[in-house]
């Protein structure tokens, strides 16, 4: 019976109608208890969309949320009982350290702009409770890895939200590329994203590089993680070149003007050989990903695409091409429509999935503190390569950078 009611809980009911039913008739639809509590740190956007996912998922609840901005709380307030009339009202905290230390959770959820998480993360820490950052863990190299040597010896759950290795898309593709090795030895990686221009944020902080860190670590972290994930080896050698050329130009907060880049194409050579590349551009009407995995028994691509029209085509693609090698494969990945409407095509929903079931010691493969780290390691140098039109050598950035030795 659990096994069902679990599937029930997480999409089933987004279906079927079951509010004529008394709690007494119902069977497949009948919720179980959710056995943890979960706290929000950072009531925006992001964080409605983890309050979305836990809910769904059904293992925890949301107990209790944190934020200085006193409209995203009214807001997700009101979001809350809005979404979830028959639970309690949100806890609100008047202090990170109350938030972090309420002895009814179990987890953190920390949703905060990326210049806060070095902070807020060294108070969660504190607790002992399982936490899960969003990405990018810091905004610079230093900070990473002061995080990464606190949460070293850390024996609750550290998850990093560098959650796209979780859409359907990449999860096909690991299993072609790690498990199957459907293209044999990988010597090739290319990533594309084509997308719409970063959207508001409270204070706008992601549009400068002091508060997010730059373009390079604030949105594409995401892609650096899986170029180091796909190569299965630490970067060696960065060239990127890049500018601010369409969005923002006139854009000023408080009197100071934008600096962020809108495009780049950035080279990353790796300690095994394996090369590759990644193409932004931030000022295409649409949102595209695509990965392209050359190796020396095949061809991997996969594309993910959302272009506001019309048309009745498949929003995701998948092929692998062996020639004389073995079989070749075209897909369409995807989730249930609930799941994959419920955040970042699904991957926030598989994130907290797997964060739980890591709670729980069924363990599962989520980025770590130390991929946080690298795919900061990757954008820093990316920010300086396009800066200096240098090739930034991994070692001696990281050297200079934190006075030690990888």
């Amino acid at each position: 019976m659990q096994e069902v009611t679990d599937l029930s809980n997480n999409f089933y009911t987004g279906f079927f109608k079951s509010d004529h039913l008394s709690d007494r008739d119902k069977y497949l639809f009948a919720k179980p208890s959710p056995a943890y509590k979960f706290n929000i740190i950072g009531a925006g956007m992001i964080g409605q969309e983890h309050i979305r996912v836990t809910m769904l998922e059904g293992r925890a609840t949301i107990h209790g949320i944190f934020d200085i901005n006193t409209n995203s709380i009214a807001n997700t307030g009101e979001f809350f009982r809005r979404e979830y009339p028959a639970e309690p009202d949100l806890k609100v905290y008047e202090t990170l350290e109350a938030v972090c230390h309420d002895p009814e959770v179990d987890g953190l959820i920390i949703c905060t702009p990326n210049y806060t998480h070095k902070d807020v993360i060294k108070e969660a820490i504190k607790s002992g409770k399982h936490i899960l950052v969003e990405k990018p863990m810091t905004t610079t190299v230093k900070d990473a890895r002061e995080i990464s040597n606190l949460a070293k010896d850390y024996e609750s759950v550290f998850q990093i939200g560098l959650q796209y290795r979780h859409k359907s898309i990449y999860t096909e593709a690991t299993h072609e590329l790690l498990e199957r090795k459907a293209a044999g030895n990988i010597k090739t990686i290319s990533i594309v994203e084509h997308r719409v221009p970063f959207l508001d944020k409270v204070n706008q902080w992601n549009k400068f590089s002091h508060y997010s860190g730059g373009t390079m670590i604030e949105k594409c972290c995401h892609y650096f993680d899986l170029l180091n994930f796909y190569a299965q080896s630490k970067p060696e050698k960065v060239y990127a070149t890049g500018g601010m050329d369409v969005n923002y130009h006139d854009f000023k907060y408080d009197g100071n003007a934008s600096d962020i880049v809108d495009n780049a194409m950035v080279i990353v050579n790796y300690e095994n050989g394996i090369k590759a590349q990644f193409n932004l551009c931030m000022f295409a009407p649409m949102f595209y990903e695509e990965i392209i995995v050359c190796g020396d028994k095949g061809r991997l691509k996969a594309y993910e695409n959302d272009d506001f029209l019309p048309l009745n085509r498949e929003k995701t693609y998948l092929e692998v091409l062996s020639g004389e090698n073995g079989p070749a494969k075209t897909a369409h990945p995807c989730y249930p429509s609930v799941i994959q409407e419920s955040g970042h095509n699904g991957a926030t929903y598989y994130e907290h999935k797997y964060f739980i079931d890591n709670m729980e010691r069924n363990h599962q493969s989520t980025a770590t503190v130390e991929d946080g780290f690298w795919s900061i390691v990757v954008g820093e140098a990316a920010e300086r390569s396009i800066k200096t039109g240098d090739v930034i050598n991994i070692r001696e950035m990281i050297d200079a950078e934190i006075g030690s030795k990888l």
